[in-house]
């Protein structure tokens, strides 16, 4: 008999009504023939509830009894789902995560899923019960076997870790939207809904903020390959499929905290294409990326570093046998660019490196771990390998390196990551294309309000600062998303420098910016800046790769609307422009039009 996971979330479950018309949901699952596993959330805004009371008995609550206060939302959802199914005829029972047997790391608030014990899920499910869940929480296995919960989204990882620990058929995410869909209808009501996608394209999007799954539930059916679709609770249409990849064998037990990186890929074909001293105004990212689409010249990582005066950089990777035309088409825009008054004072300059090469570290589990990128980082150090370039993203750290370097650099990451044997030379595998070939190769567009910038002016040029810079803050647990290094060198007192730019969480940014200050007076680095007023805007979308001119458009689109593009970065699937704060709805507007991603129905977000 198939085995189905169905997760409801709290709006799914928001009253009387709503359970009823969910457990007539399950009753009809199970008259087709199917076992079903139910995971809630907490009804409604149950748990917000919850904060607000805890905050007015403390300013600062203890983390073990916020626990012990929210796991209590997911209680009342599961008794009432329970009932409801039984006055149905149903036989169903309730249980808590720590009766159902998710064991988890003893860290309150912000637990990750150790492994499951399925047996009592297993035994009632032999009794032709719907086992009803309690998402969101787990149980310690330490002496006191204290009561956890997953942190934001926990639900959902709660059911897609139930669905990969039963090796359920599939598992069903119940939402208060269709499925995925190309933007944030409530800031693009033509947002069309998306059929399928992929795990990659679907863990950027959520890490970007698309808010209907959350990144952690993604990695988990990655990892174990479990076949995951989004569906509204209000209505019976198919929503969207998140097909994954087939995964590598991989144990069930520490689910969440398995081994972050899945391979080392490399590609010694590449070199680098910088142009100094561009000016940093709407539309010279258009106008470059523009030709460079026109001579069907393909791109692979693109920085925009932060500005200098009324400058910045941009430089982007190529592969080798094309870097003639890419040269030819840089050189020809550079007195165009040039003739911009804001670039009077200073002369635009192509600078070519050849003889570079890409090295990546890949895997779904680098999710939320900000010592993977710097564990990238202080292995690089240790092997005297300096790095050029940095791109980032929530499945793949990759680094422009010296060709000469890249054997020692490979060898040194499978050590140090433990993956696999080093073999001959591999390029890394292009992304697998969109399941439904869209007309489109971007999937969807993101807005992240939620970011800061920190630059760090003046830090030196050298192997090992990447992973000092980068190391301080995984110590301190902070994330960080986009990374920019400047390709303007300065030399000072003989020591050449360059900047750094970098984009957090804004909860994080003061914090981060007080601990790089006093690491700035000990290493001698140069000025610690914040810029709190950002958005990040993006696009997604594994047919974007060897496809010229997506870039191009992209930054057409916010050029059009006079926004100037503060800083770029890209990885395969994805590219990510900052802009000011107050731009951001209407840049990701701009951008979602100018993909031909606005449908023709405008798609209402129940309240």
């Amino acid at each position: 008999m198939p085995l189905i996971v169905q997760k409801y979330g709290g709006t799914s479950v928001g009253s009387v009504e709503r359970i009823q018309a969910v457990a007539q949901r399950v009753c009809k699952t199970v008259k087709a023939g199917n076992s079903v596993v139910v995971v809630v959330s907490a009804m409604g805004k149950t748990t917000d509830g919850l904060v607000k009371l805890a905050y007015e008995i403390s300013s600062n609550p203890n983390s073990r009894e916020m626990d012990m206060l929210l796991s209590t939302g997911e209680q009342v959802t599961i008794a009432l789902v329970s009932m409801a199914l039984q006055e149905l005829g149903q036989p169903a029972i309730s249980l808590t995560g720590a009766q159902v047997g998710i064991v988890t790391e003893a860290a309150h608030t912000r637990a990750r899923i150790l492994h499951i014990e399925t047996e009592r899920v297993k035994r009632h499910l032999n009794q032709n019960k719907v086992i009803v869940v309690a998402g969101f929480q787990g149980i310690t296995r330490t002496e006191e076997l204290e009561i956890t919960t997953l942190g934001r989204g926990g639900s959902d990882t709660s059911a897609v870790a139930l669905a990969a620990a039963l090796r359920a058929d599939f598992c069903e995410i119940y939402t208060d939207v269709p499925g995925i869909l190309t933007t944030d209808p409530r800031l693009v009501p033509e947002a069309q809904l998306i059929d399928e996608i992929t795990s990659d394209e679907m863990l950027e999007l959520a890490s970007l903020g698309a808010k209907v799954l959350h990144p952690r539930a993604v990695e988990i059916a990655r990892n174990y390959g479990v076949p995951l679709v989004v569906r509204s609770s209000w209505t019976d249409d198919p929503g969207t499929w998140v097909i994954s990849p087939t995964p590598r064998p991989r144990a069930l037990v520490n689910l969440e905290i398995a081994r972050p990186v899945d391979d080392v890929e490399y590609d010694t074909d590449q070199a680098k294409v910088s142009m100094l001293r561009v000016p940093d105004q709407p539309g010279v990212a258009a106008r470059l990326f523009g030709e460079i689409a026109t001579q069907d010249v393909d791109v692979d990582l693109i920085i925009q570093s932060i500005h200098e005066g009324n400058t910045n950089d941009i430089a982007f990777t190529v592969r080798a046998p094309i870097l003639k035309r890419a040269e030819a088409v840089a050189a020809a825009i550079a007195p165009v660019l040039r003739s911009h008054k804001a670039a009077e004072t200073e002369e635009a300059e192509v600078m070519i490196q050849q003889n570079v090469a890409k090295v990546s570290i890949a895997g779904a589990g680098m999710i939320g771990r900000p010592g993977v990128a710097a564990k990238m980082f202080a292995t690089l150090a240790e092997a005297g390998v300096n790095i050029k370039m940095i791109s980032t993203s929530e499945v793949k750290v990759s680094c422009v390196i010296d060709n000469a370097d890249c054997d020692r650099a490979v060898a040194a990451l499978h050590t140090a990551f433990e993956v696999g044997e080093v073999g001959a030379d591999k390029s890394p595998p292009s992304s697998p294309s969109s399941p439904s070939s869209p007309s489109s190769p971007v999937r969807g567009v993101a807005l992240d309000m939620n970011q800061a910038r920190l630059a760090i002016r003046q830090v030196q040029d050298r192997p090992g600062t990447a992973a000092k810079l980068f190391g301080l803050l995984a110590e301190h647990n902070i994330s960080v998303d986009m990374i920019i290094q400047s390709q303007r060198c300065h030399v000072i007192n003989g020591v050449p420098r360059r900047d750094i730019a970098f984009t957090v969480a804004r909860m994080d940014a003061q914090a981060a910016q007080k601990m790089l200050q006093q690491a700035a007076v000990e290493y001698g680095w140069g000025e610690v800046v914040l810029d709190s007023a950002i958005a990040k805007v993006s696009v997604v979308g594994a047919g974007m790769v060897g496809q010229p001119g997506i870039a191009a458009t992209m930054f057409e689109a916010i050029a059009h609307h006079q926004i100037n593009i503060q800083m770029i970065a890209t990885s395969e699937i994805k590219i990510s422009c900052v802009v000011a704060q107050e731009e951001g709805v209407k840049a990701l507007q701009a951008i979602h039009t100018a993909f031909g991603l606005a449908g023709s129905q405008s798609i209402q977000v129940p309240a």
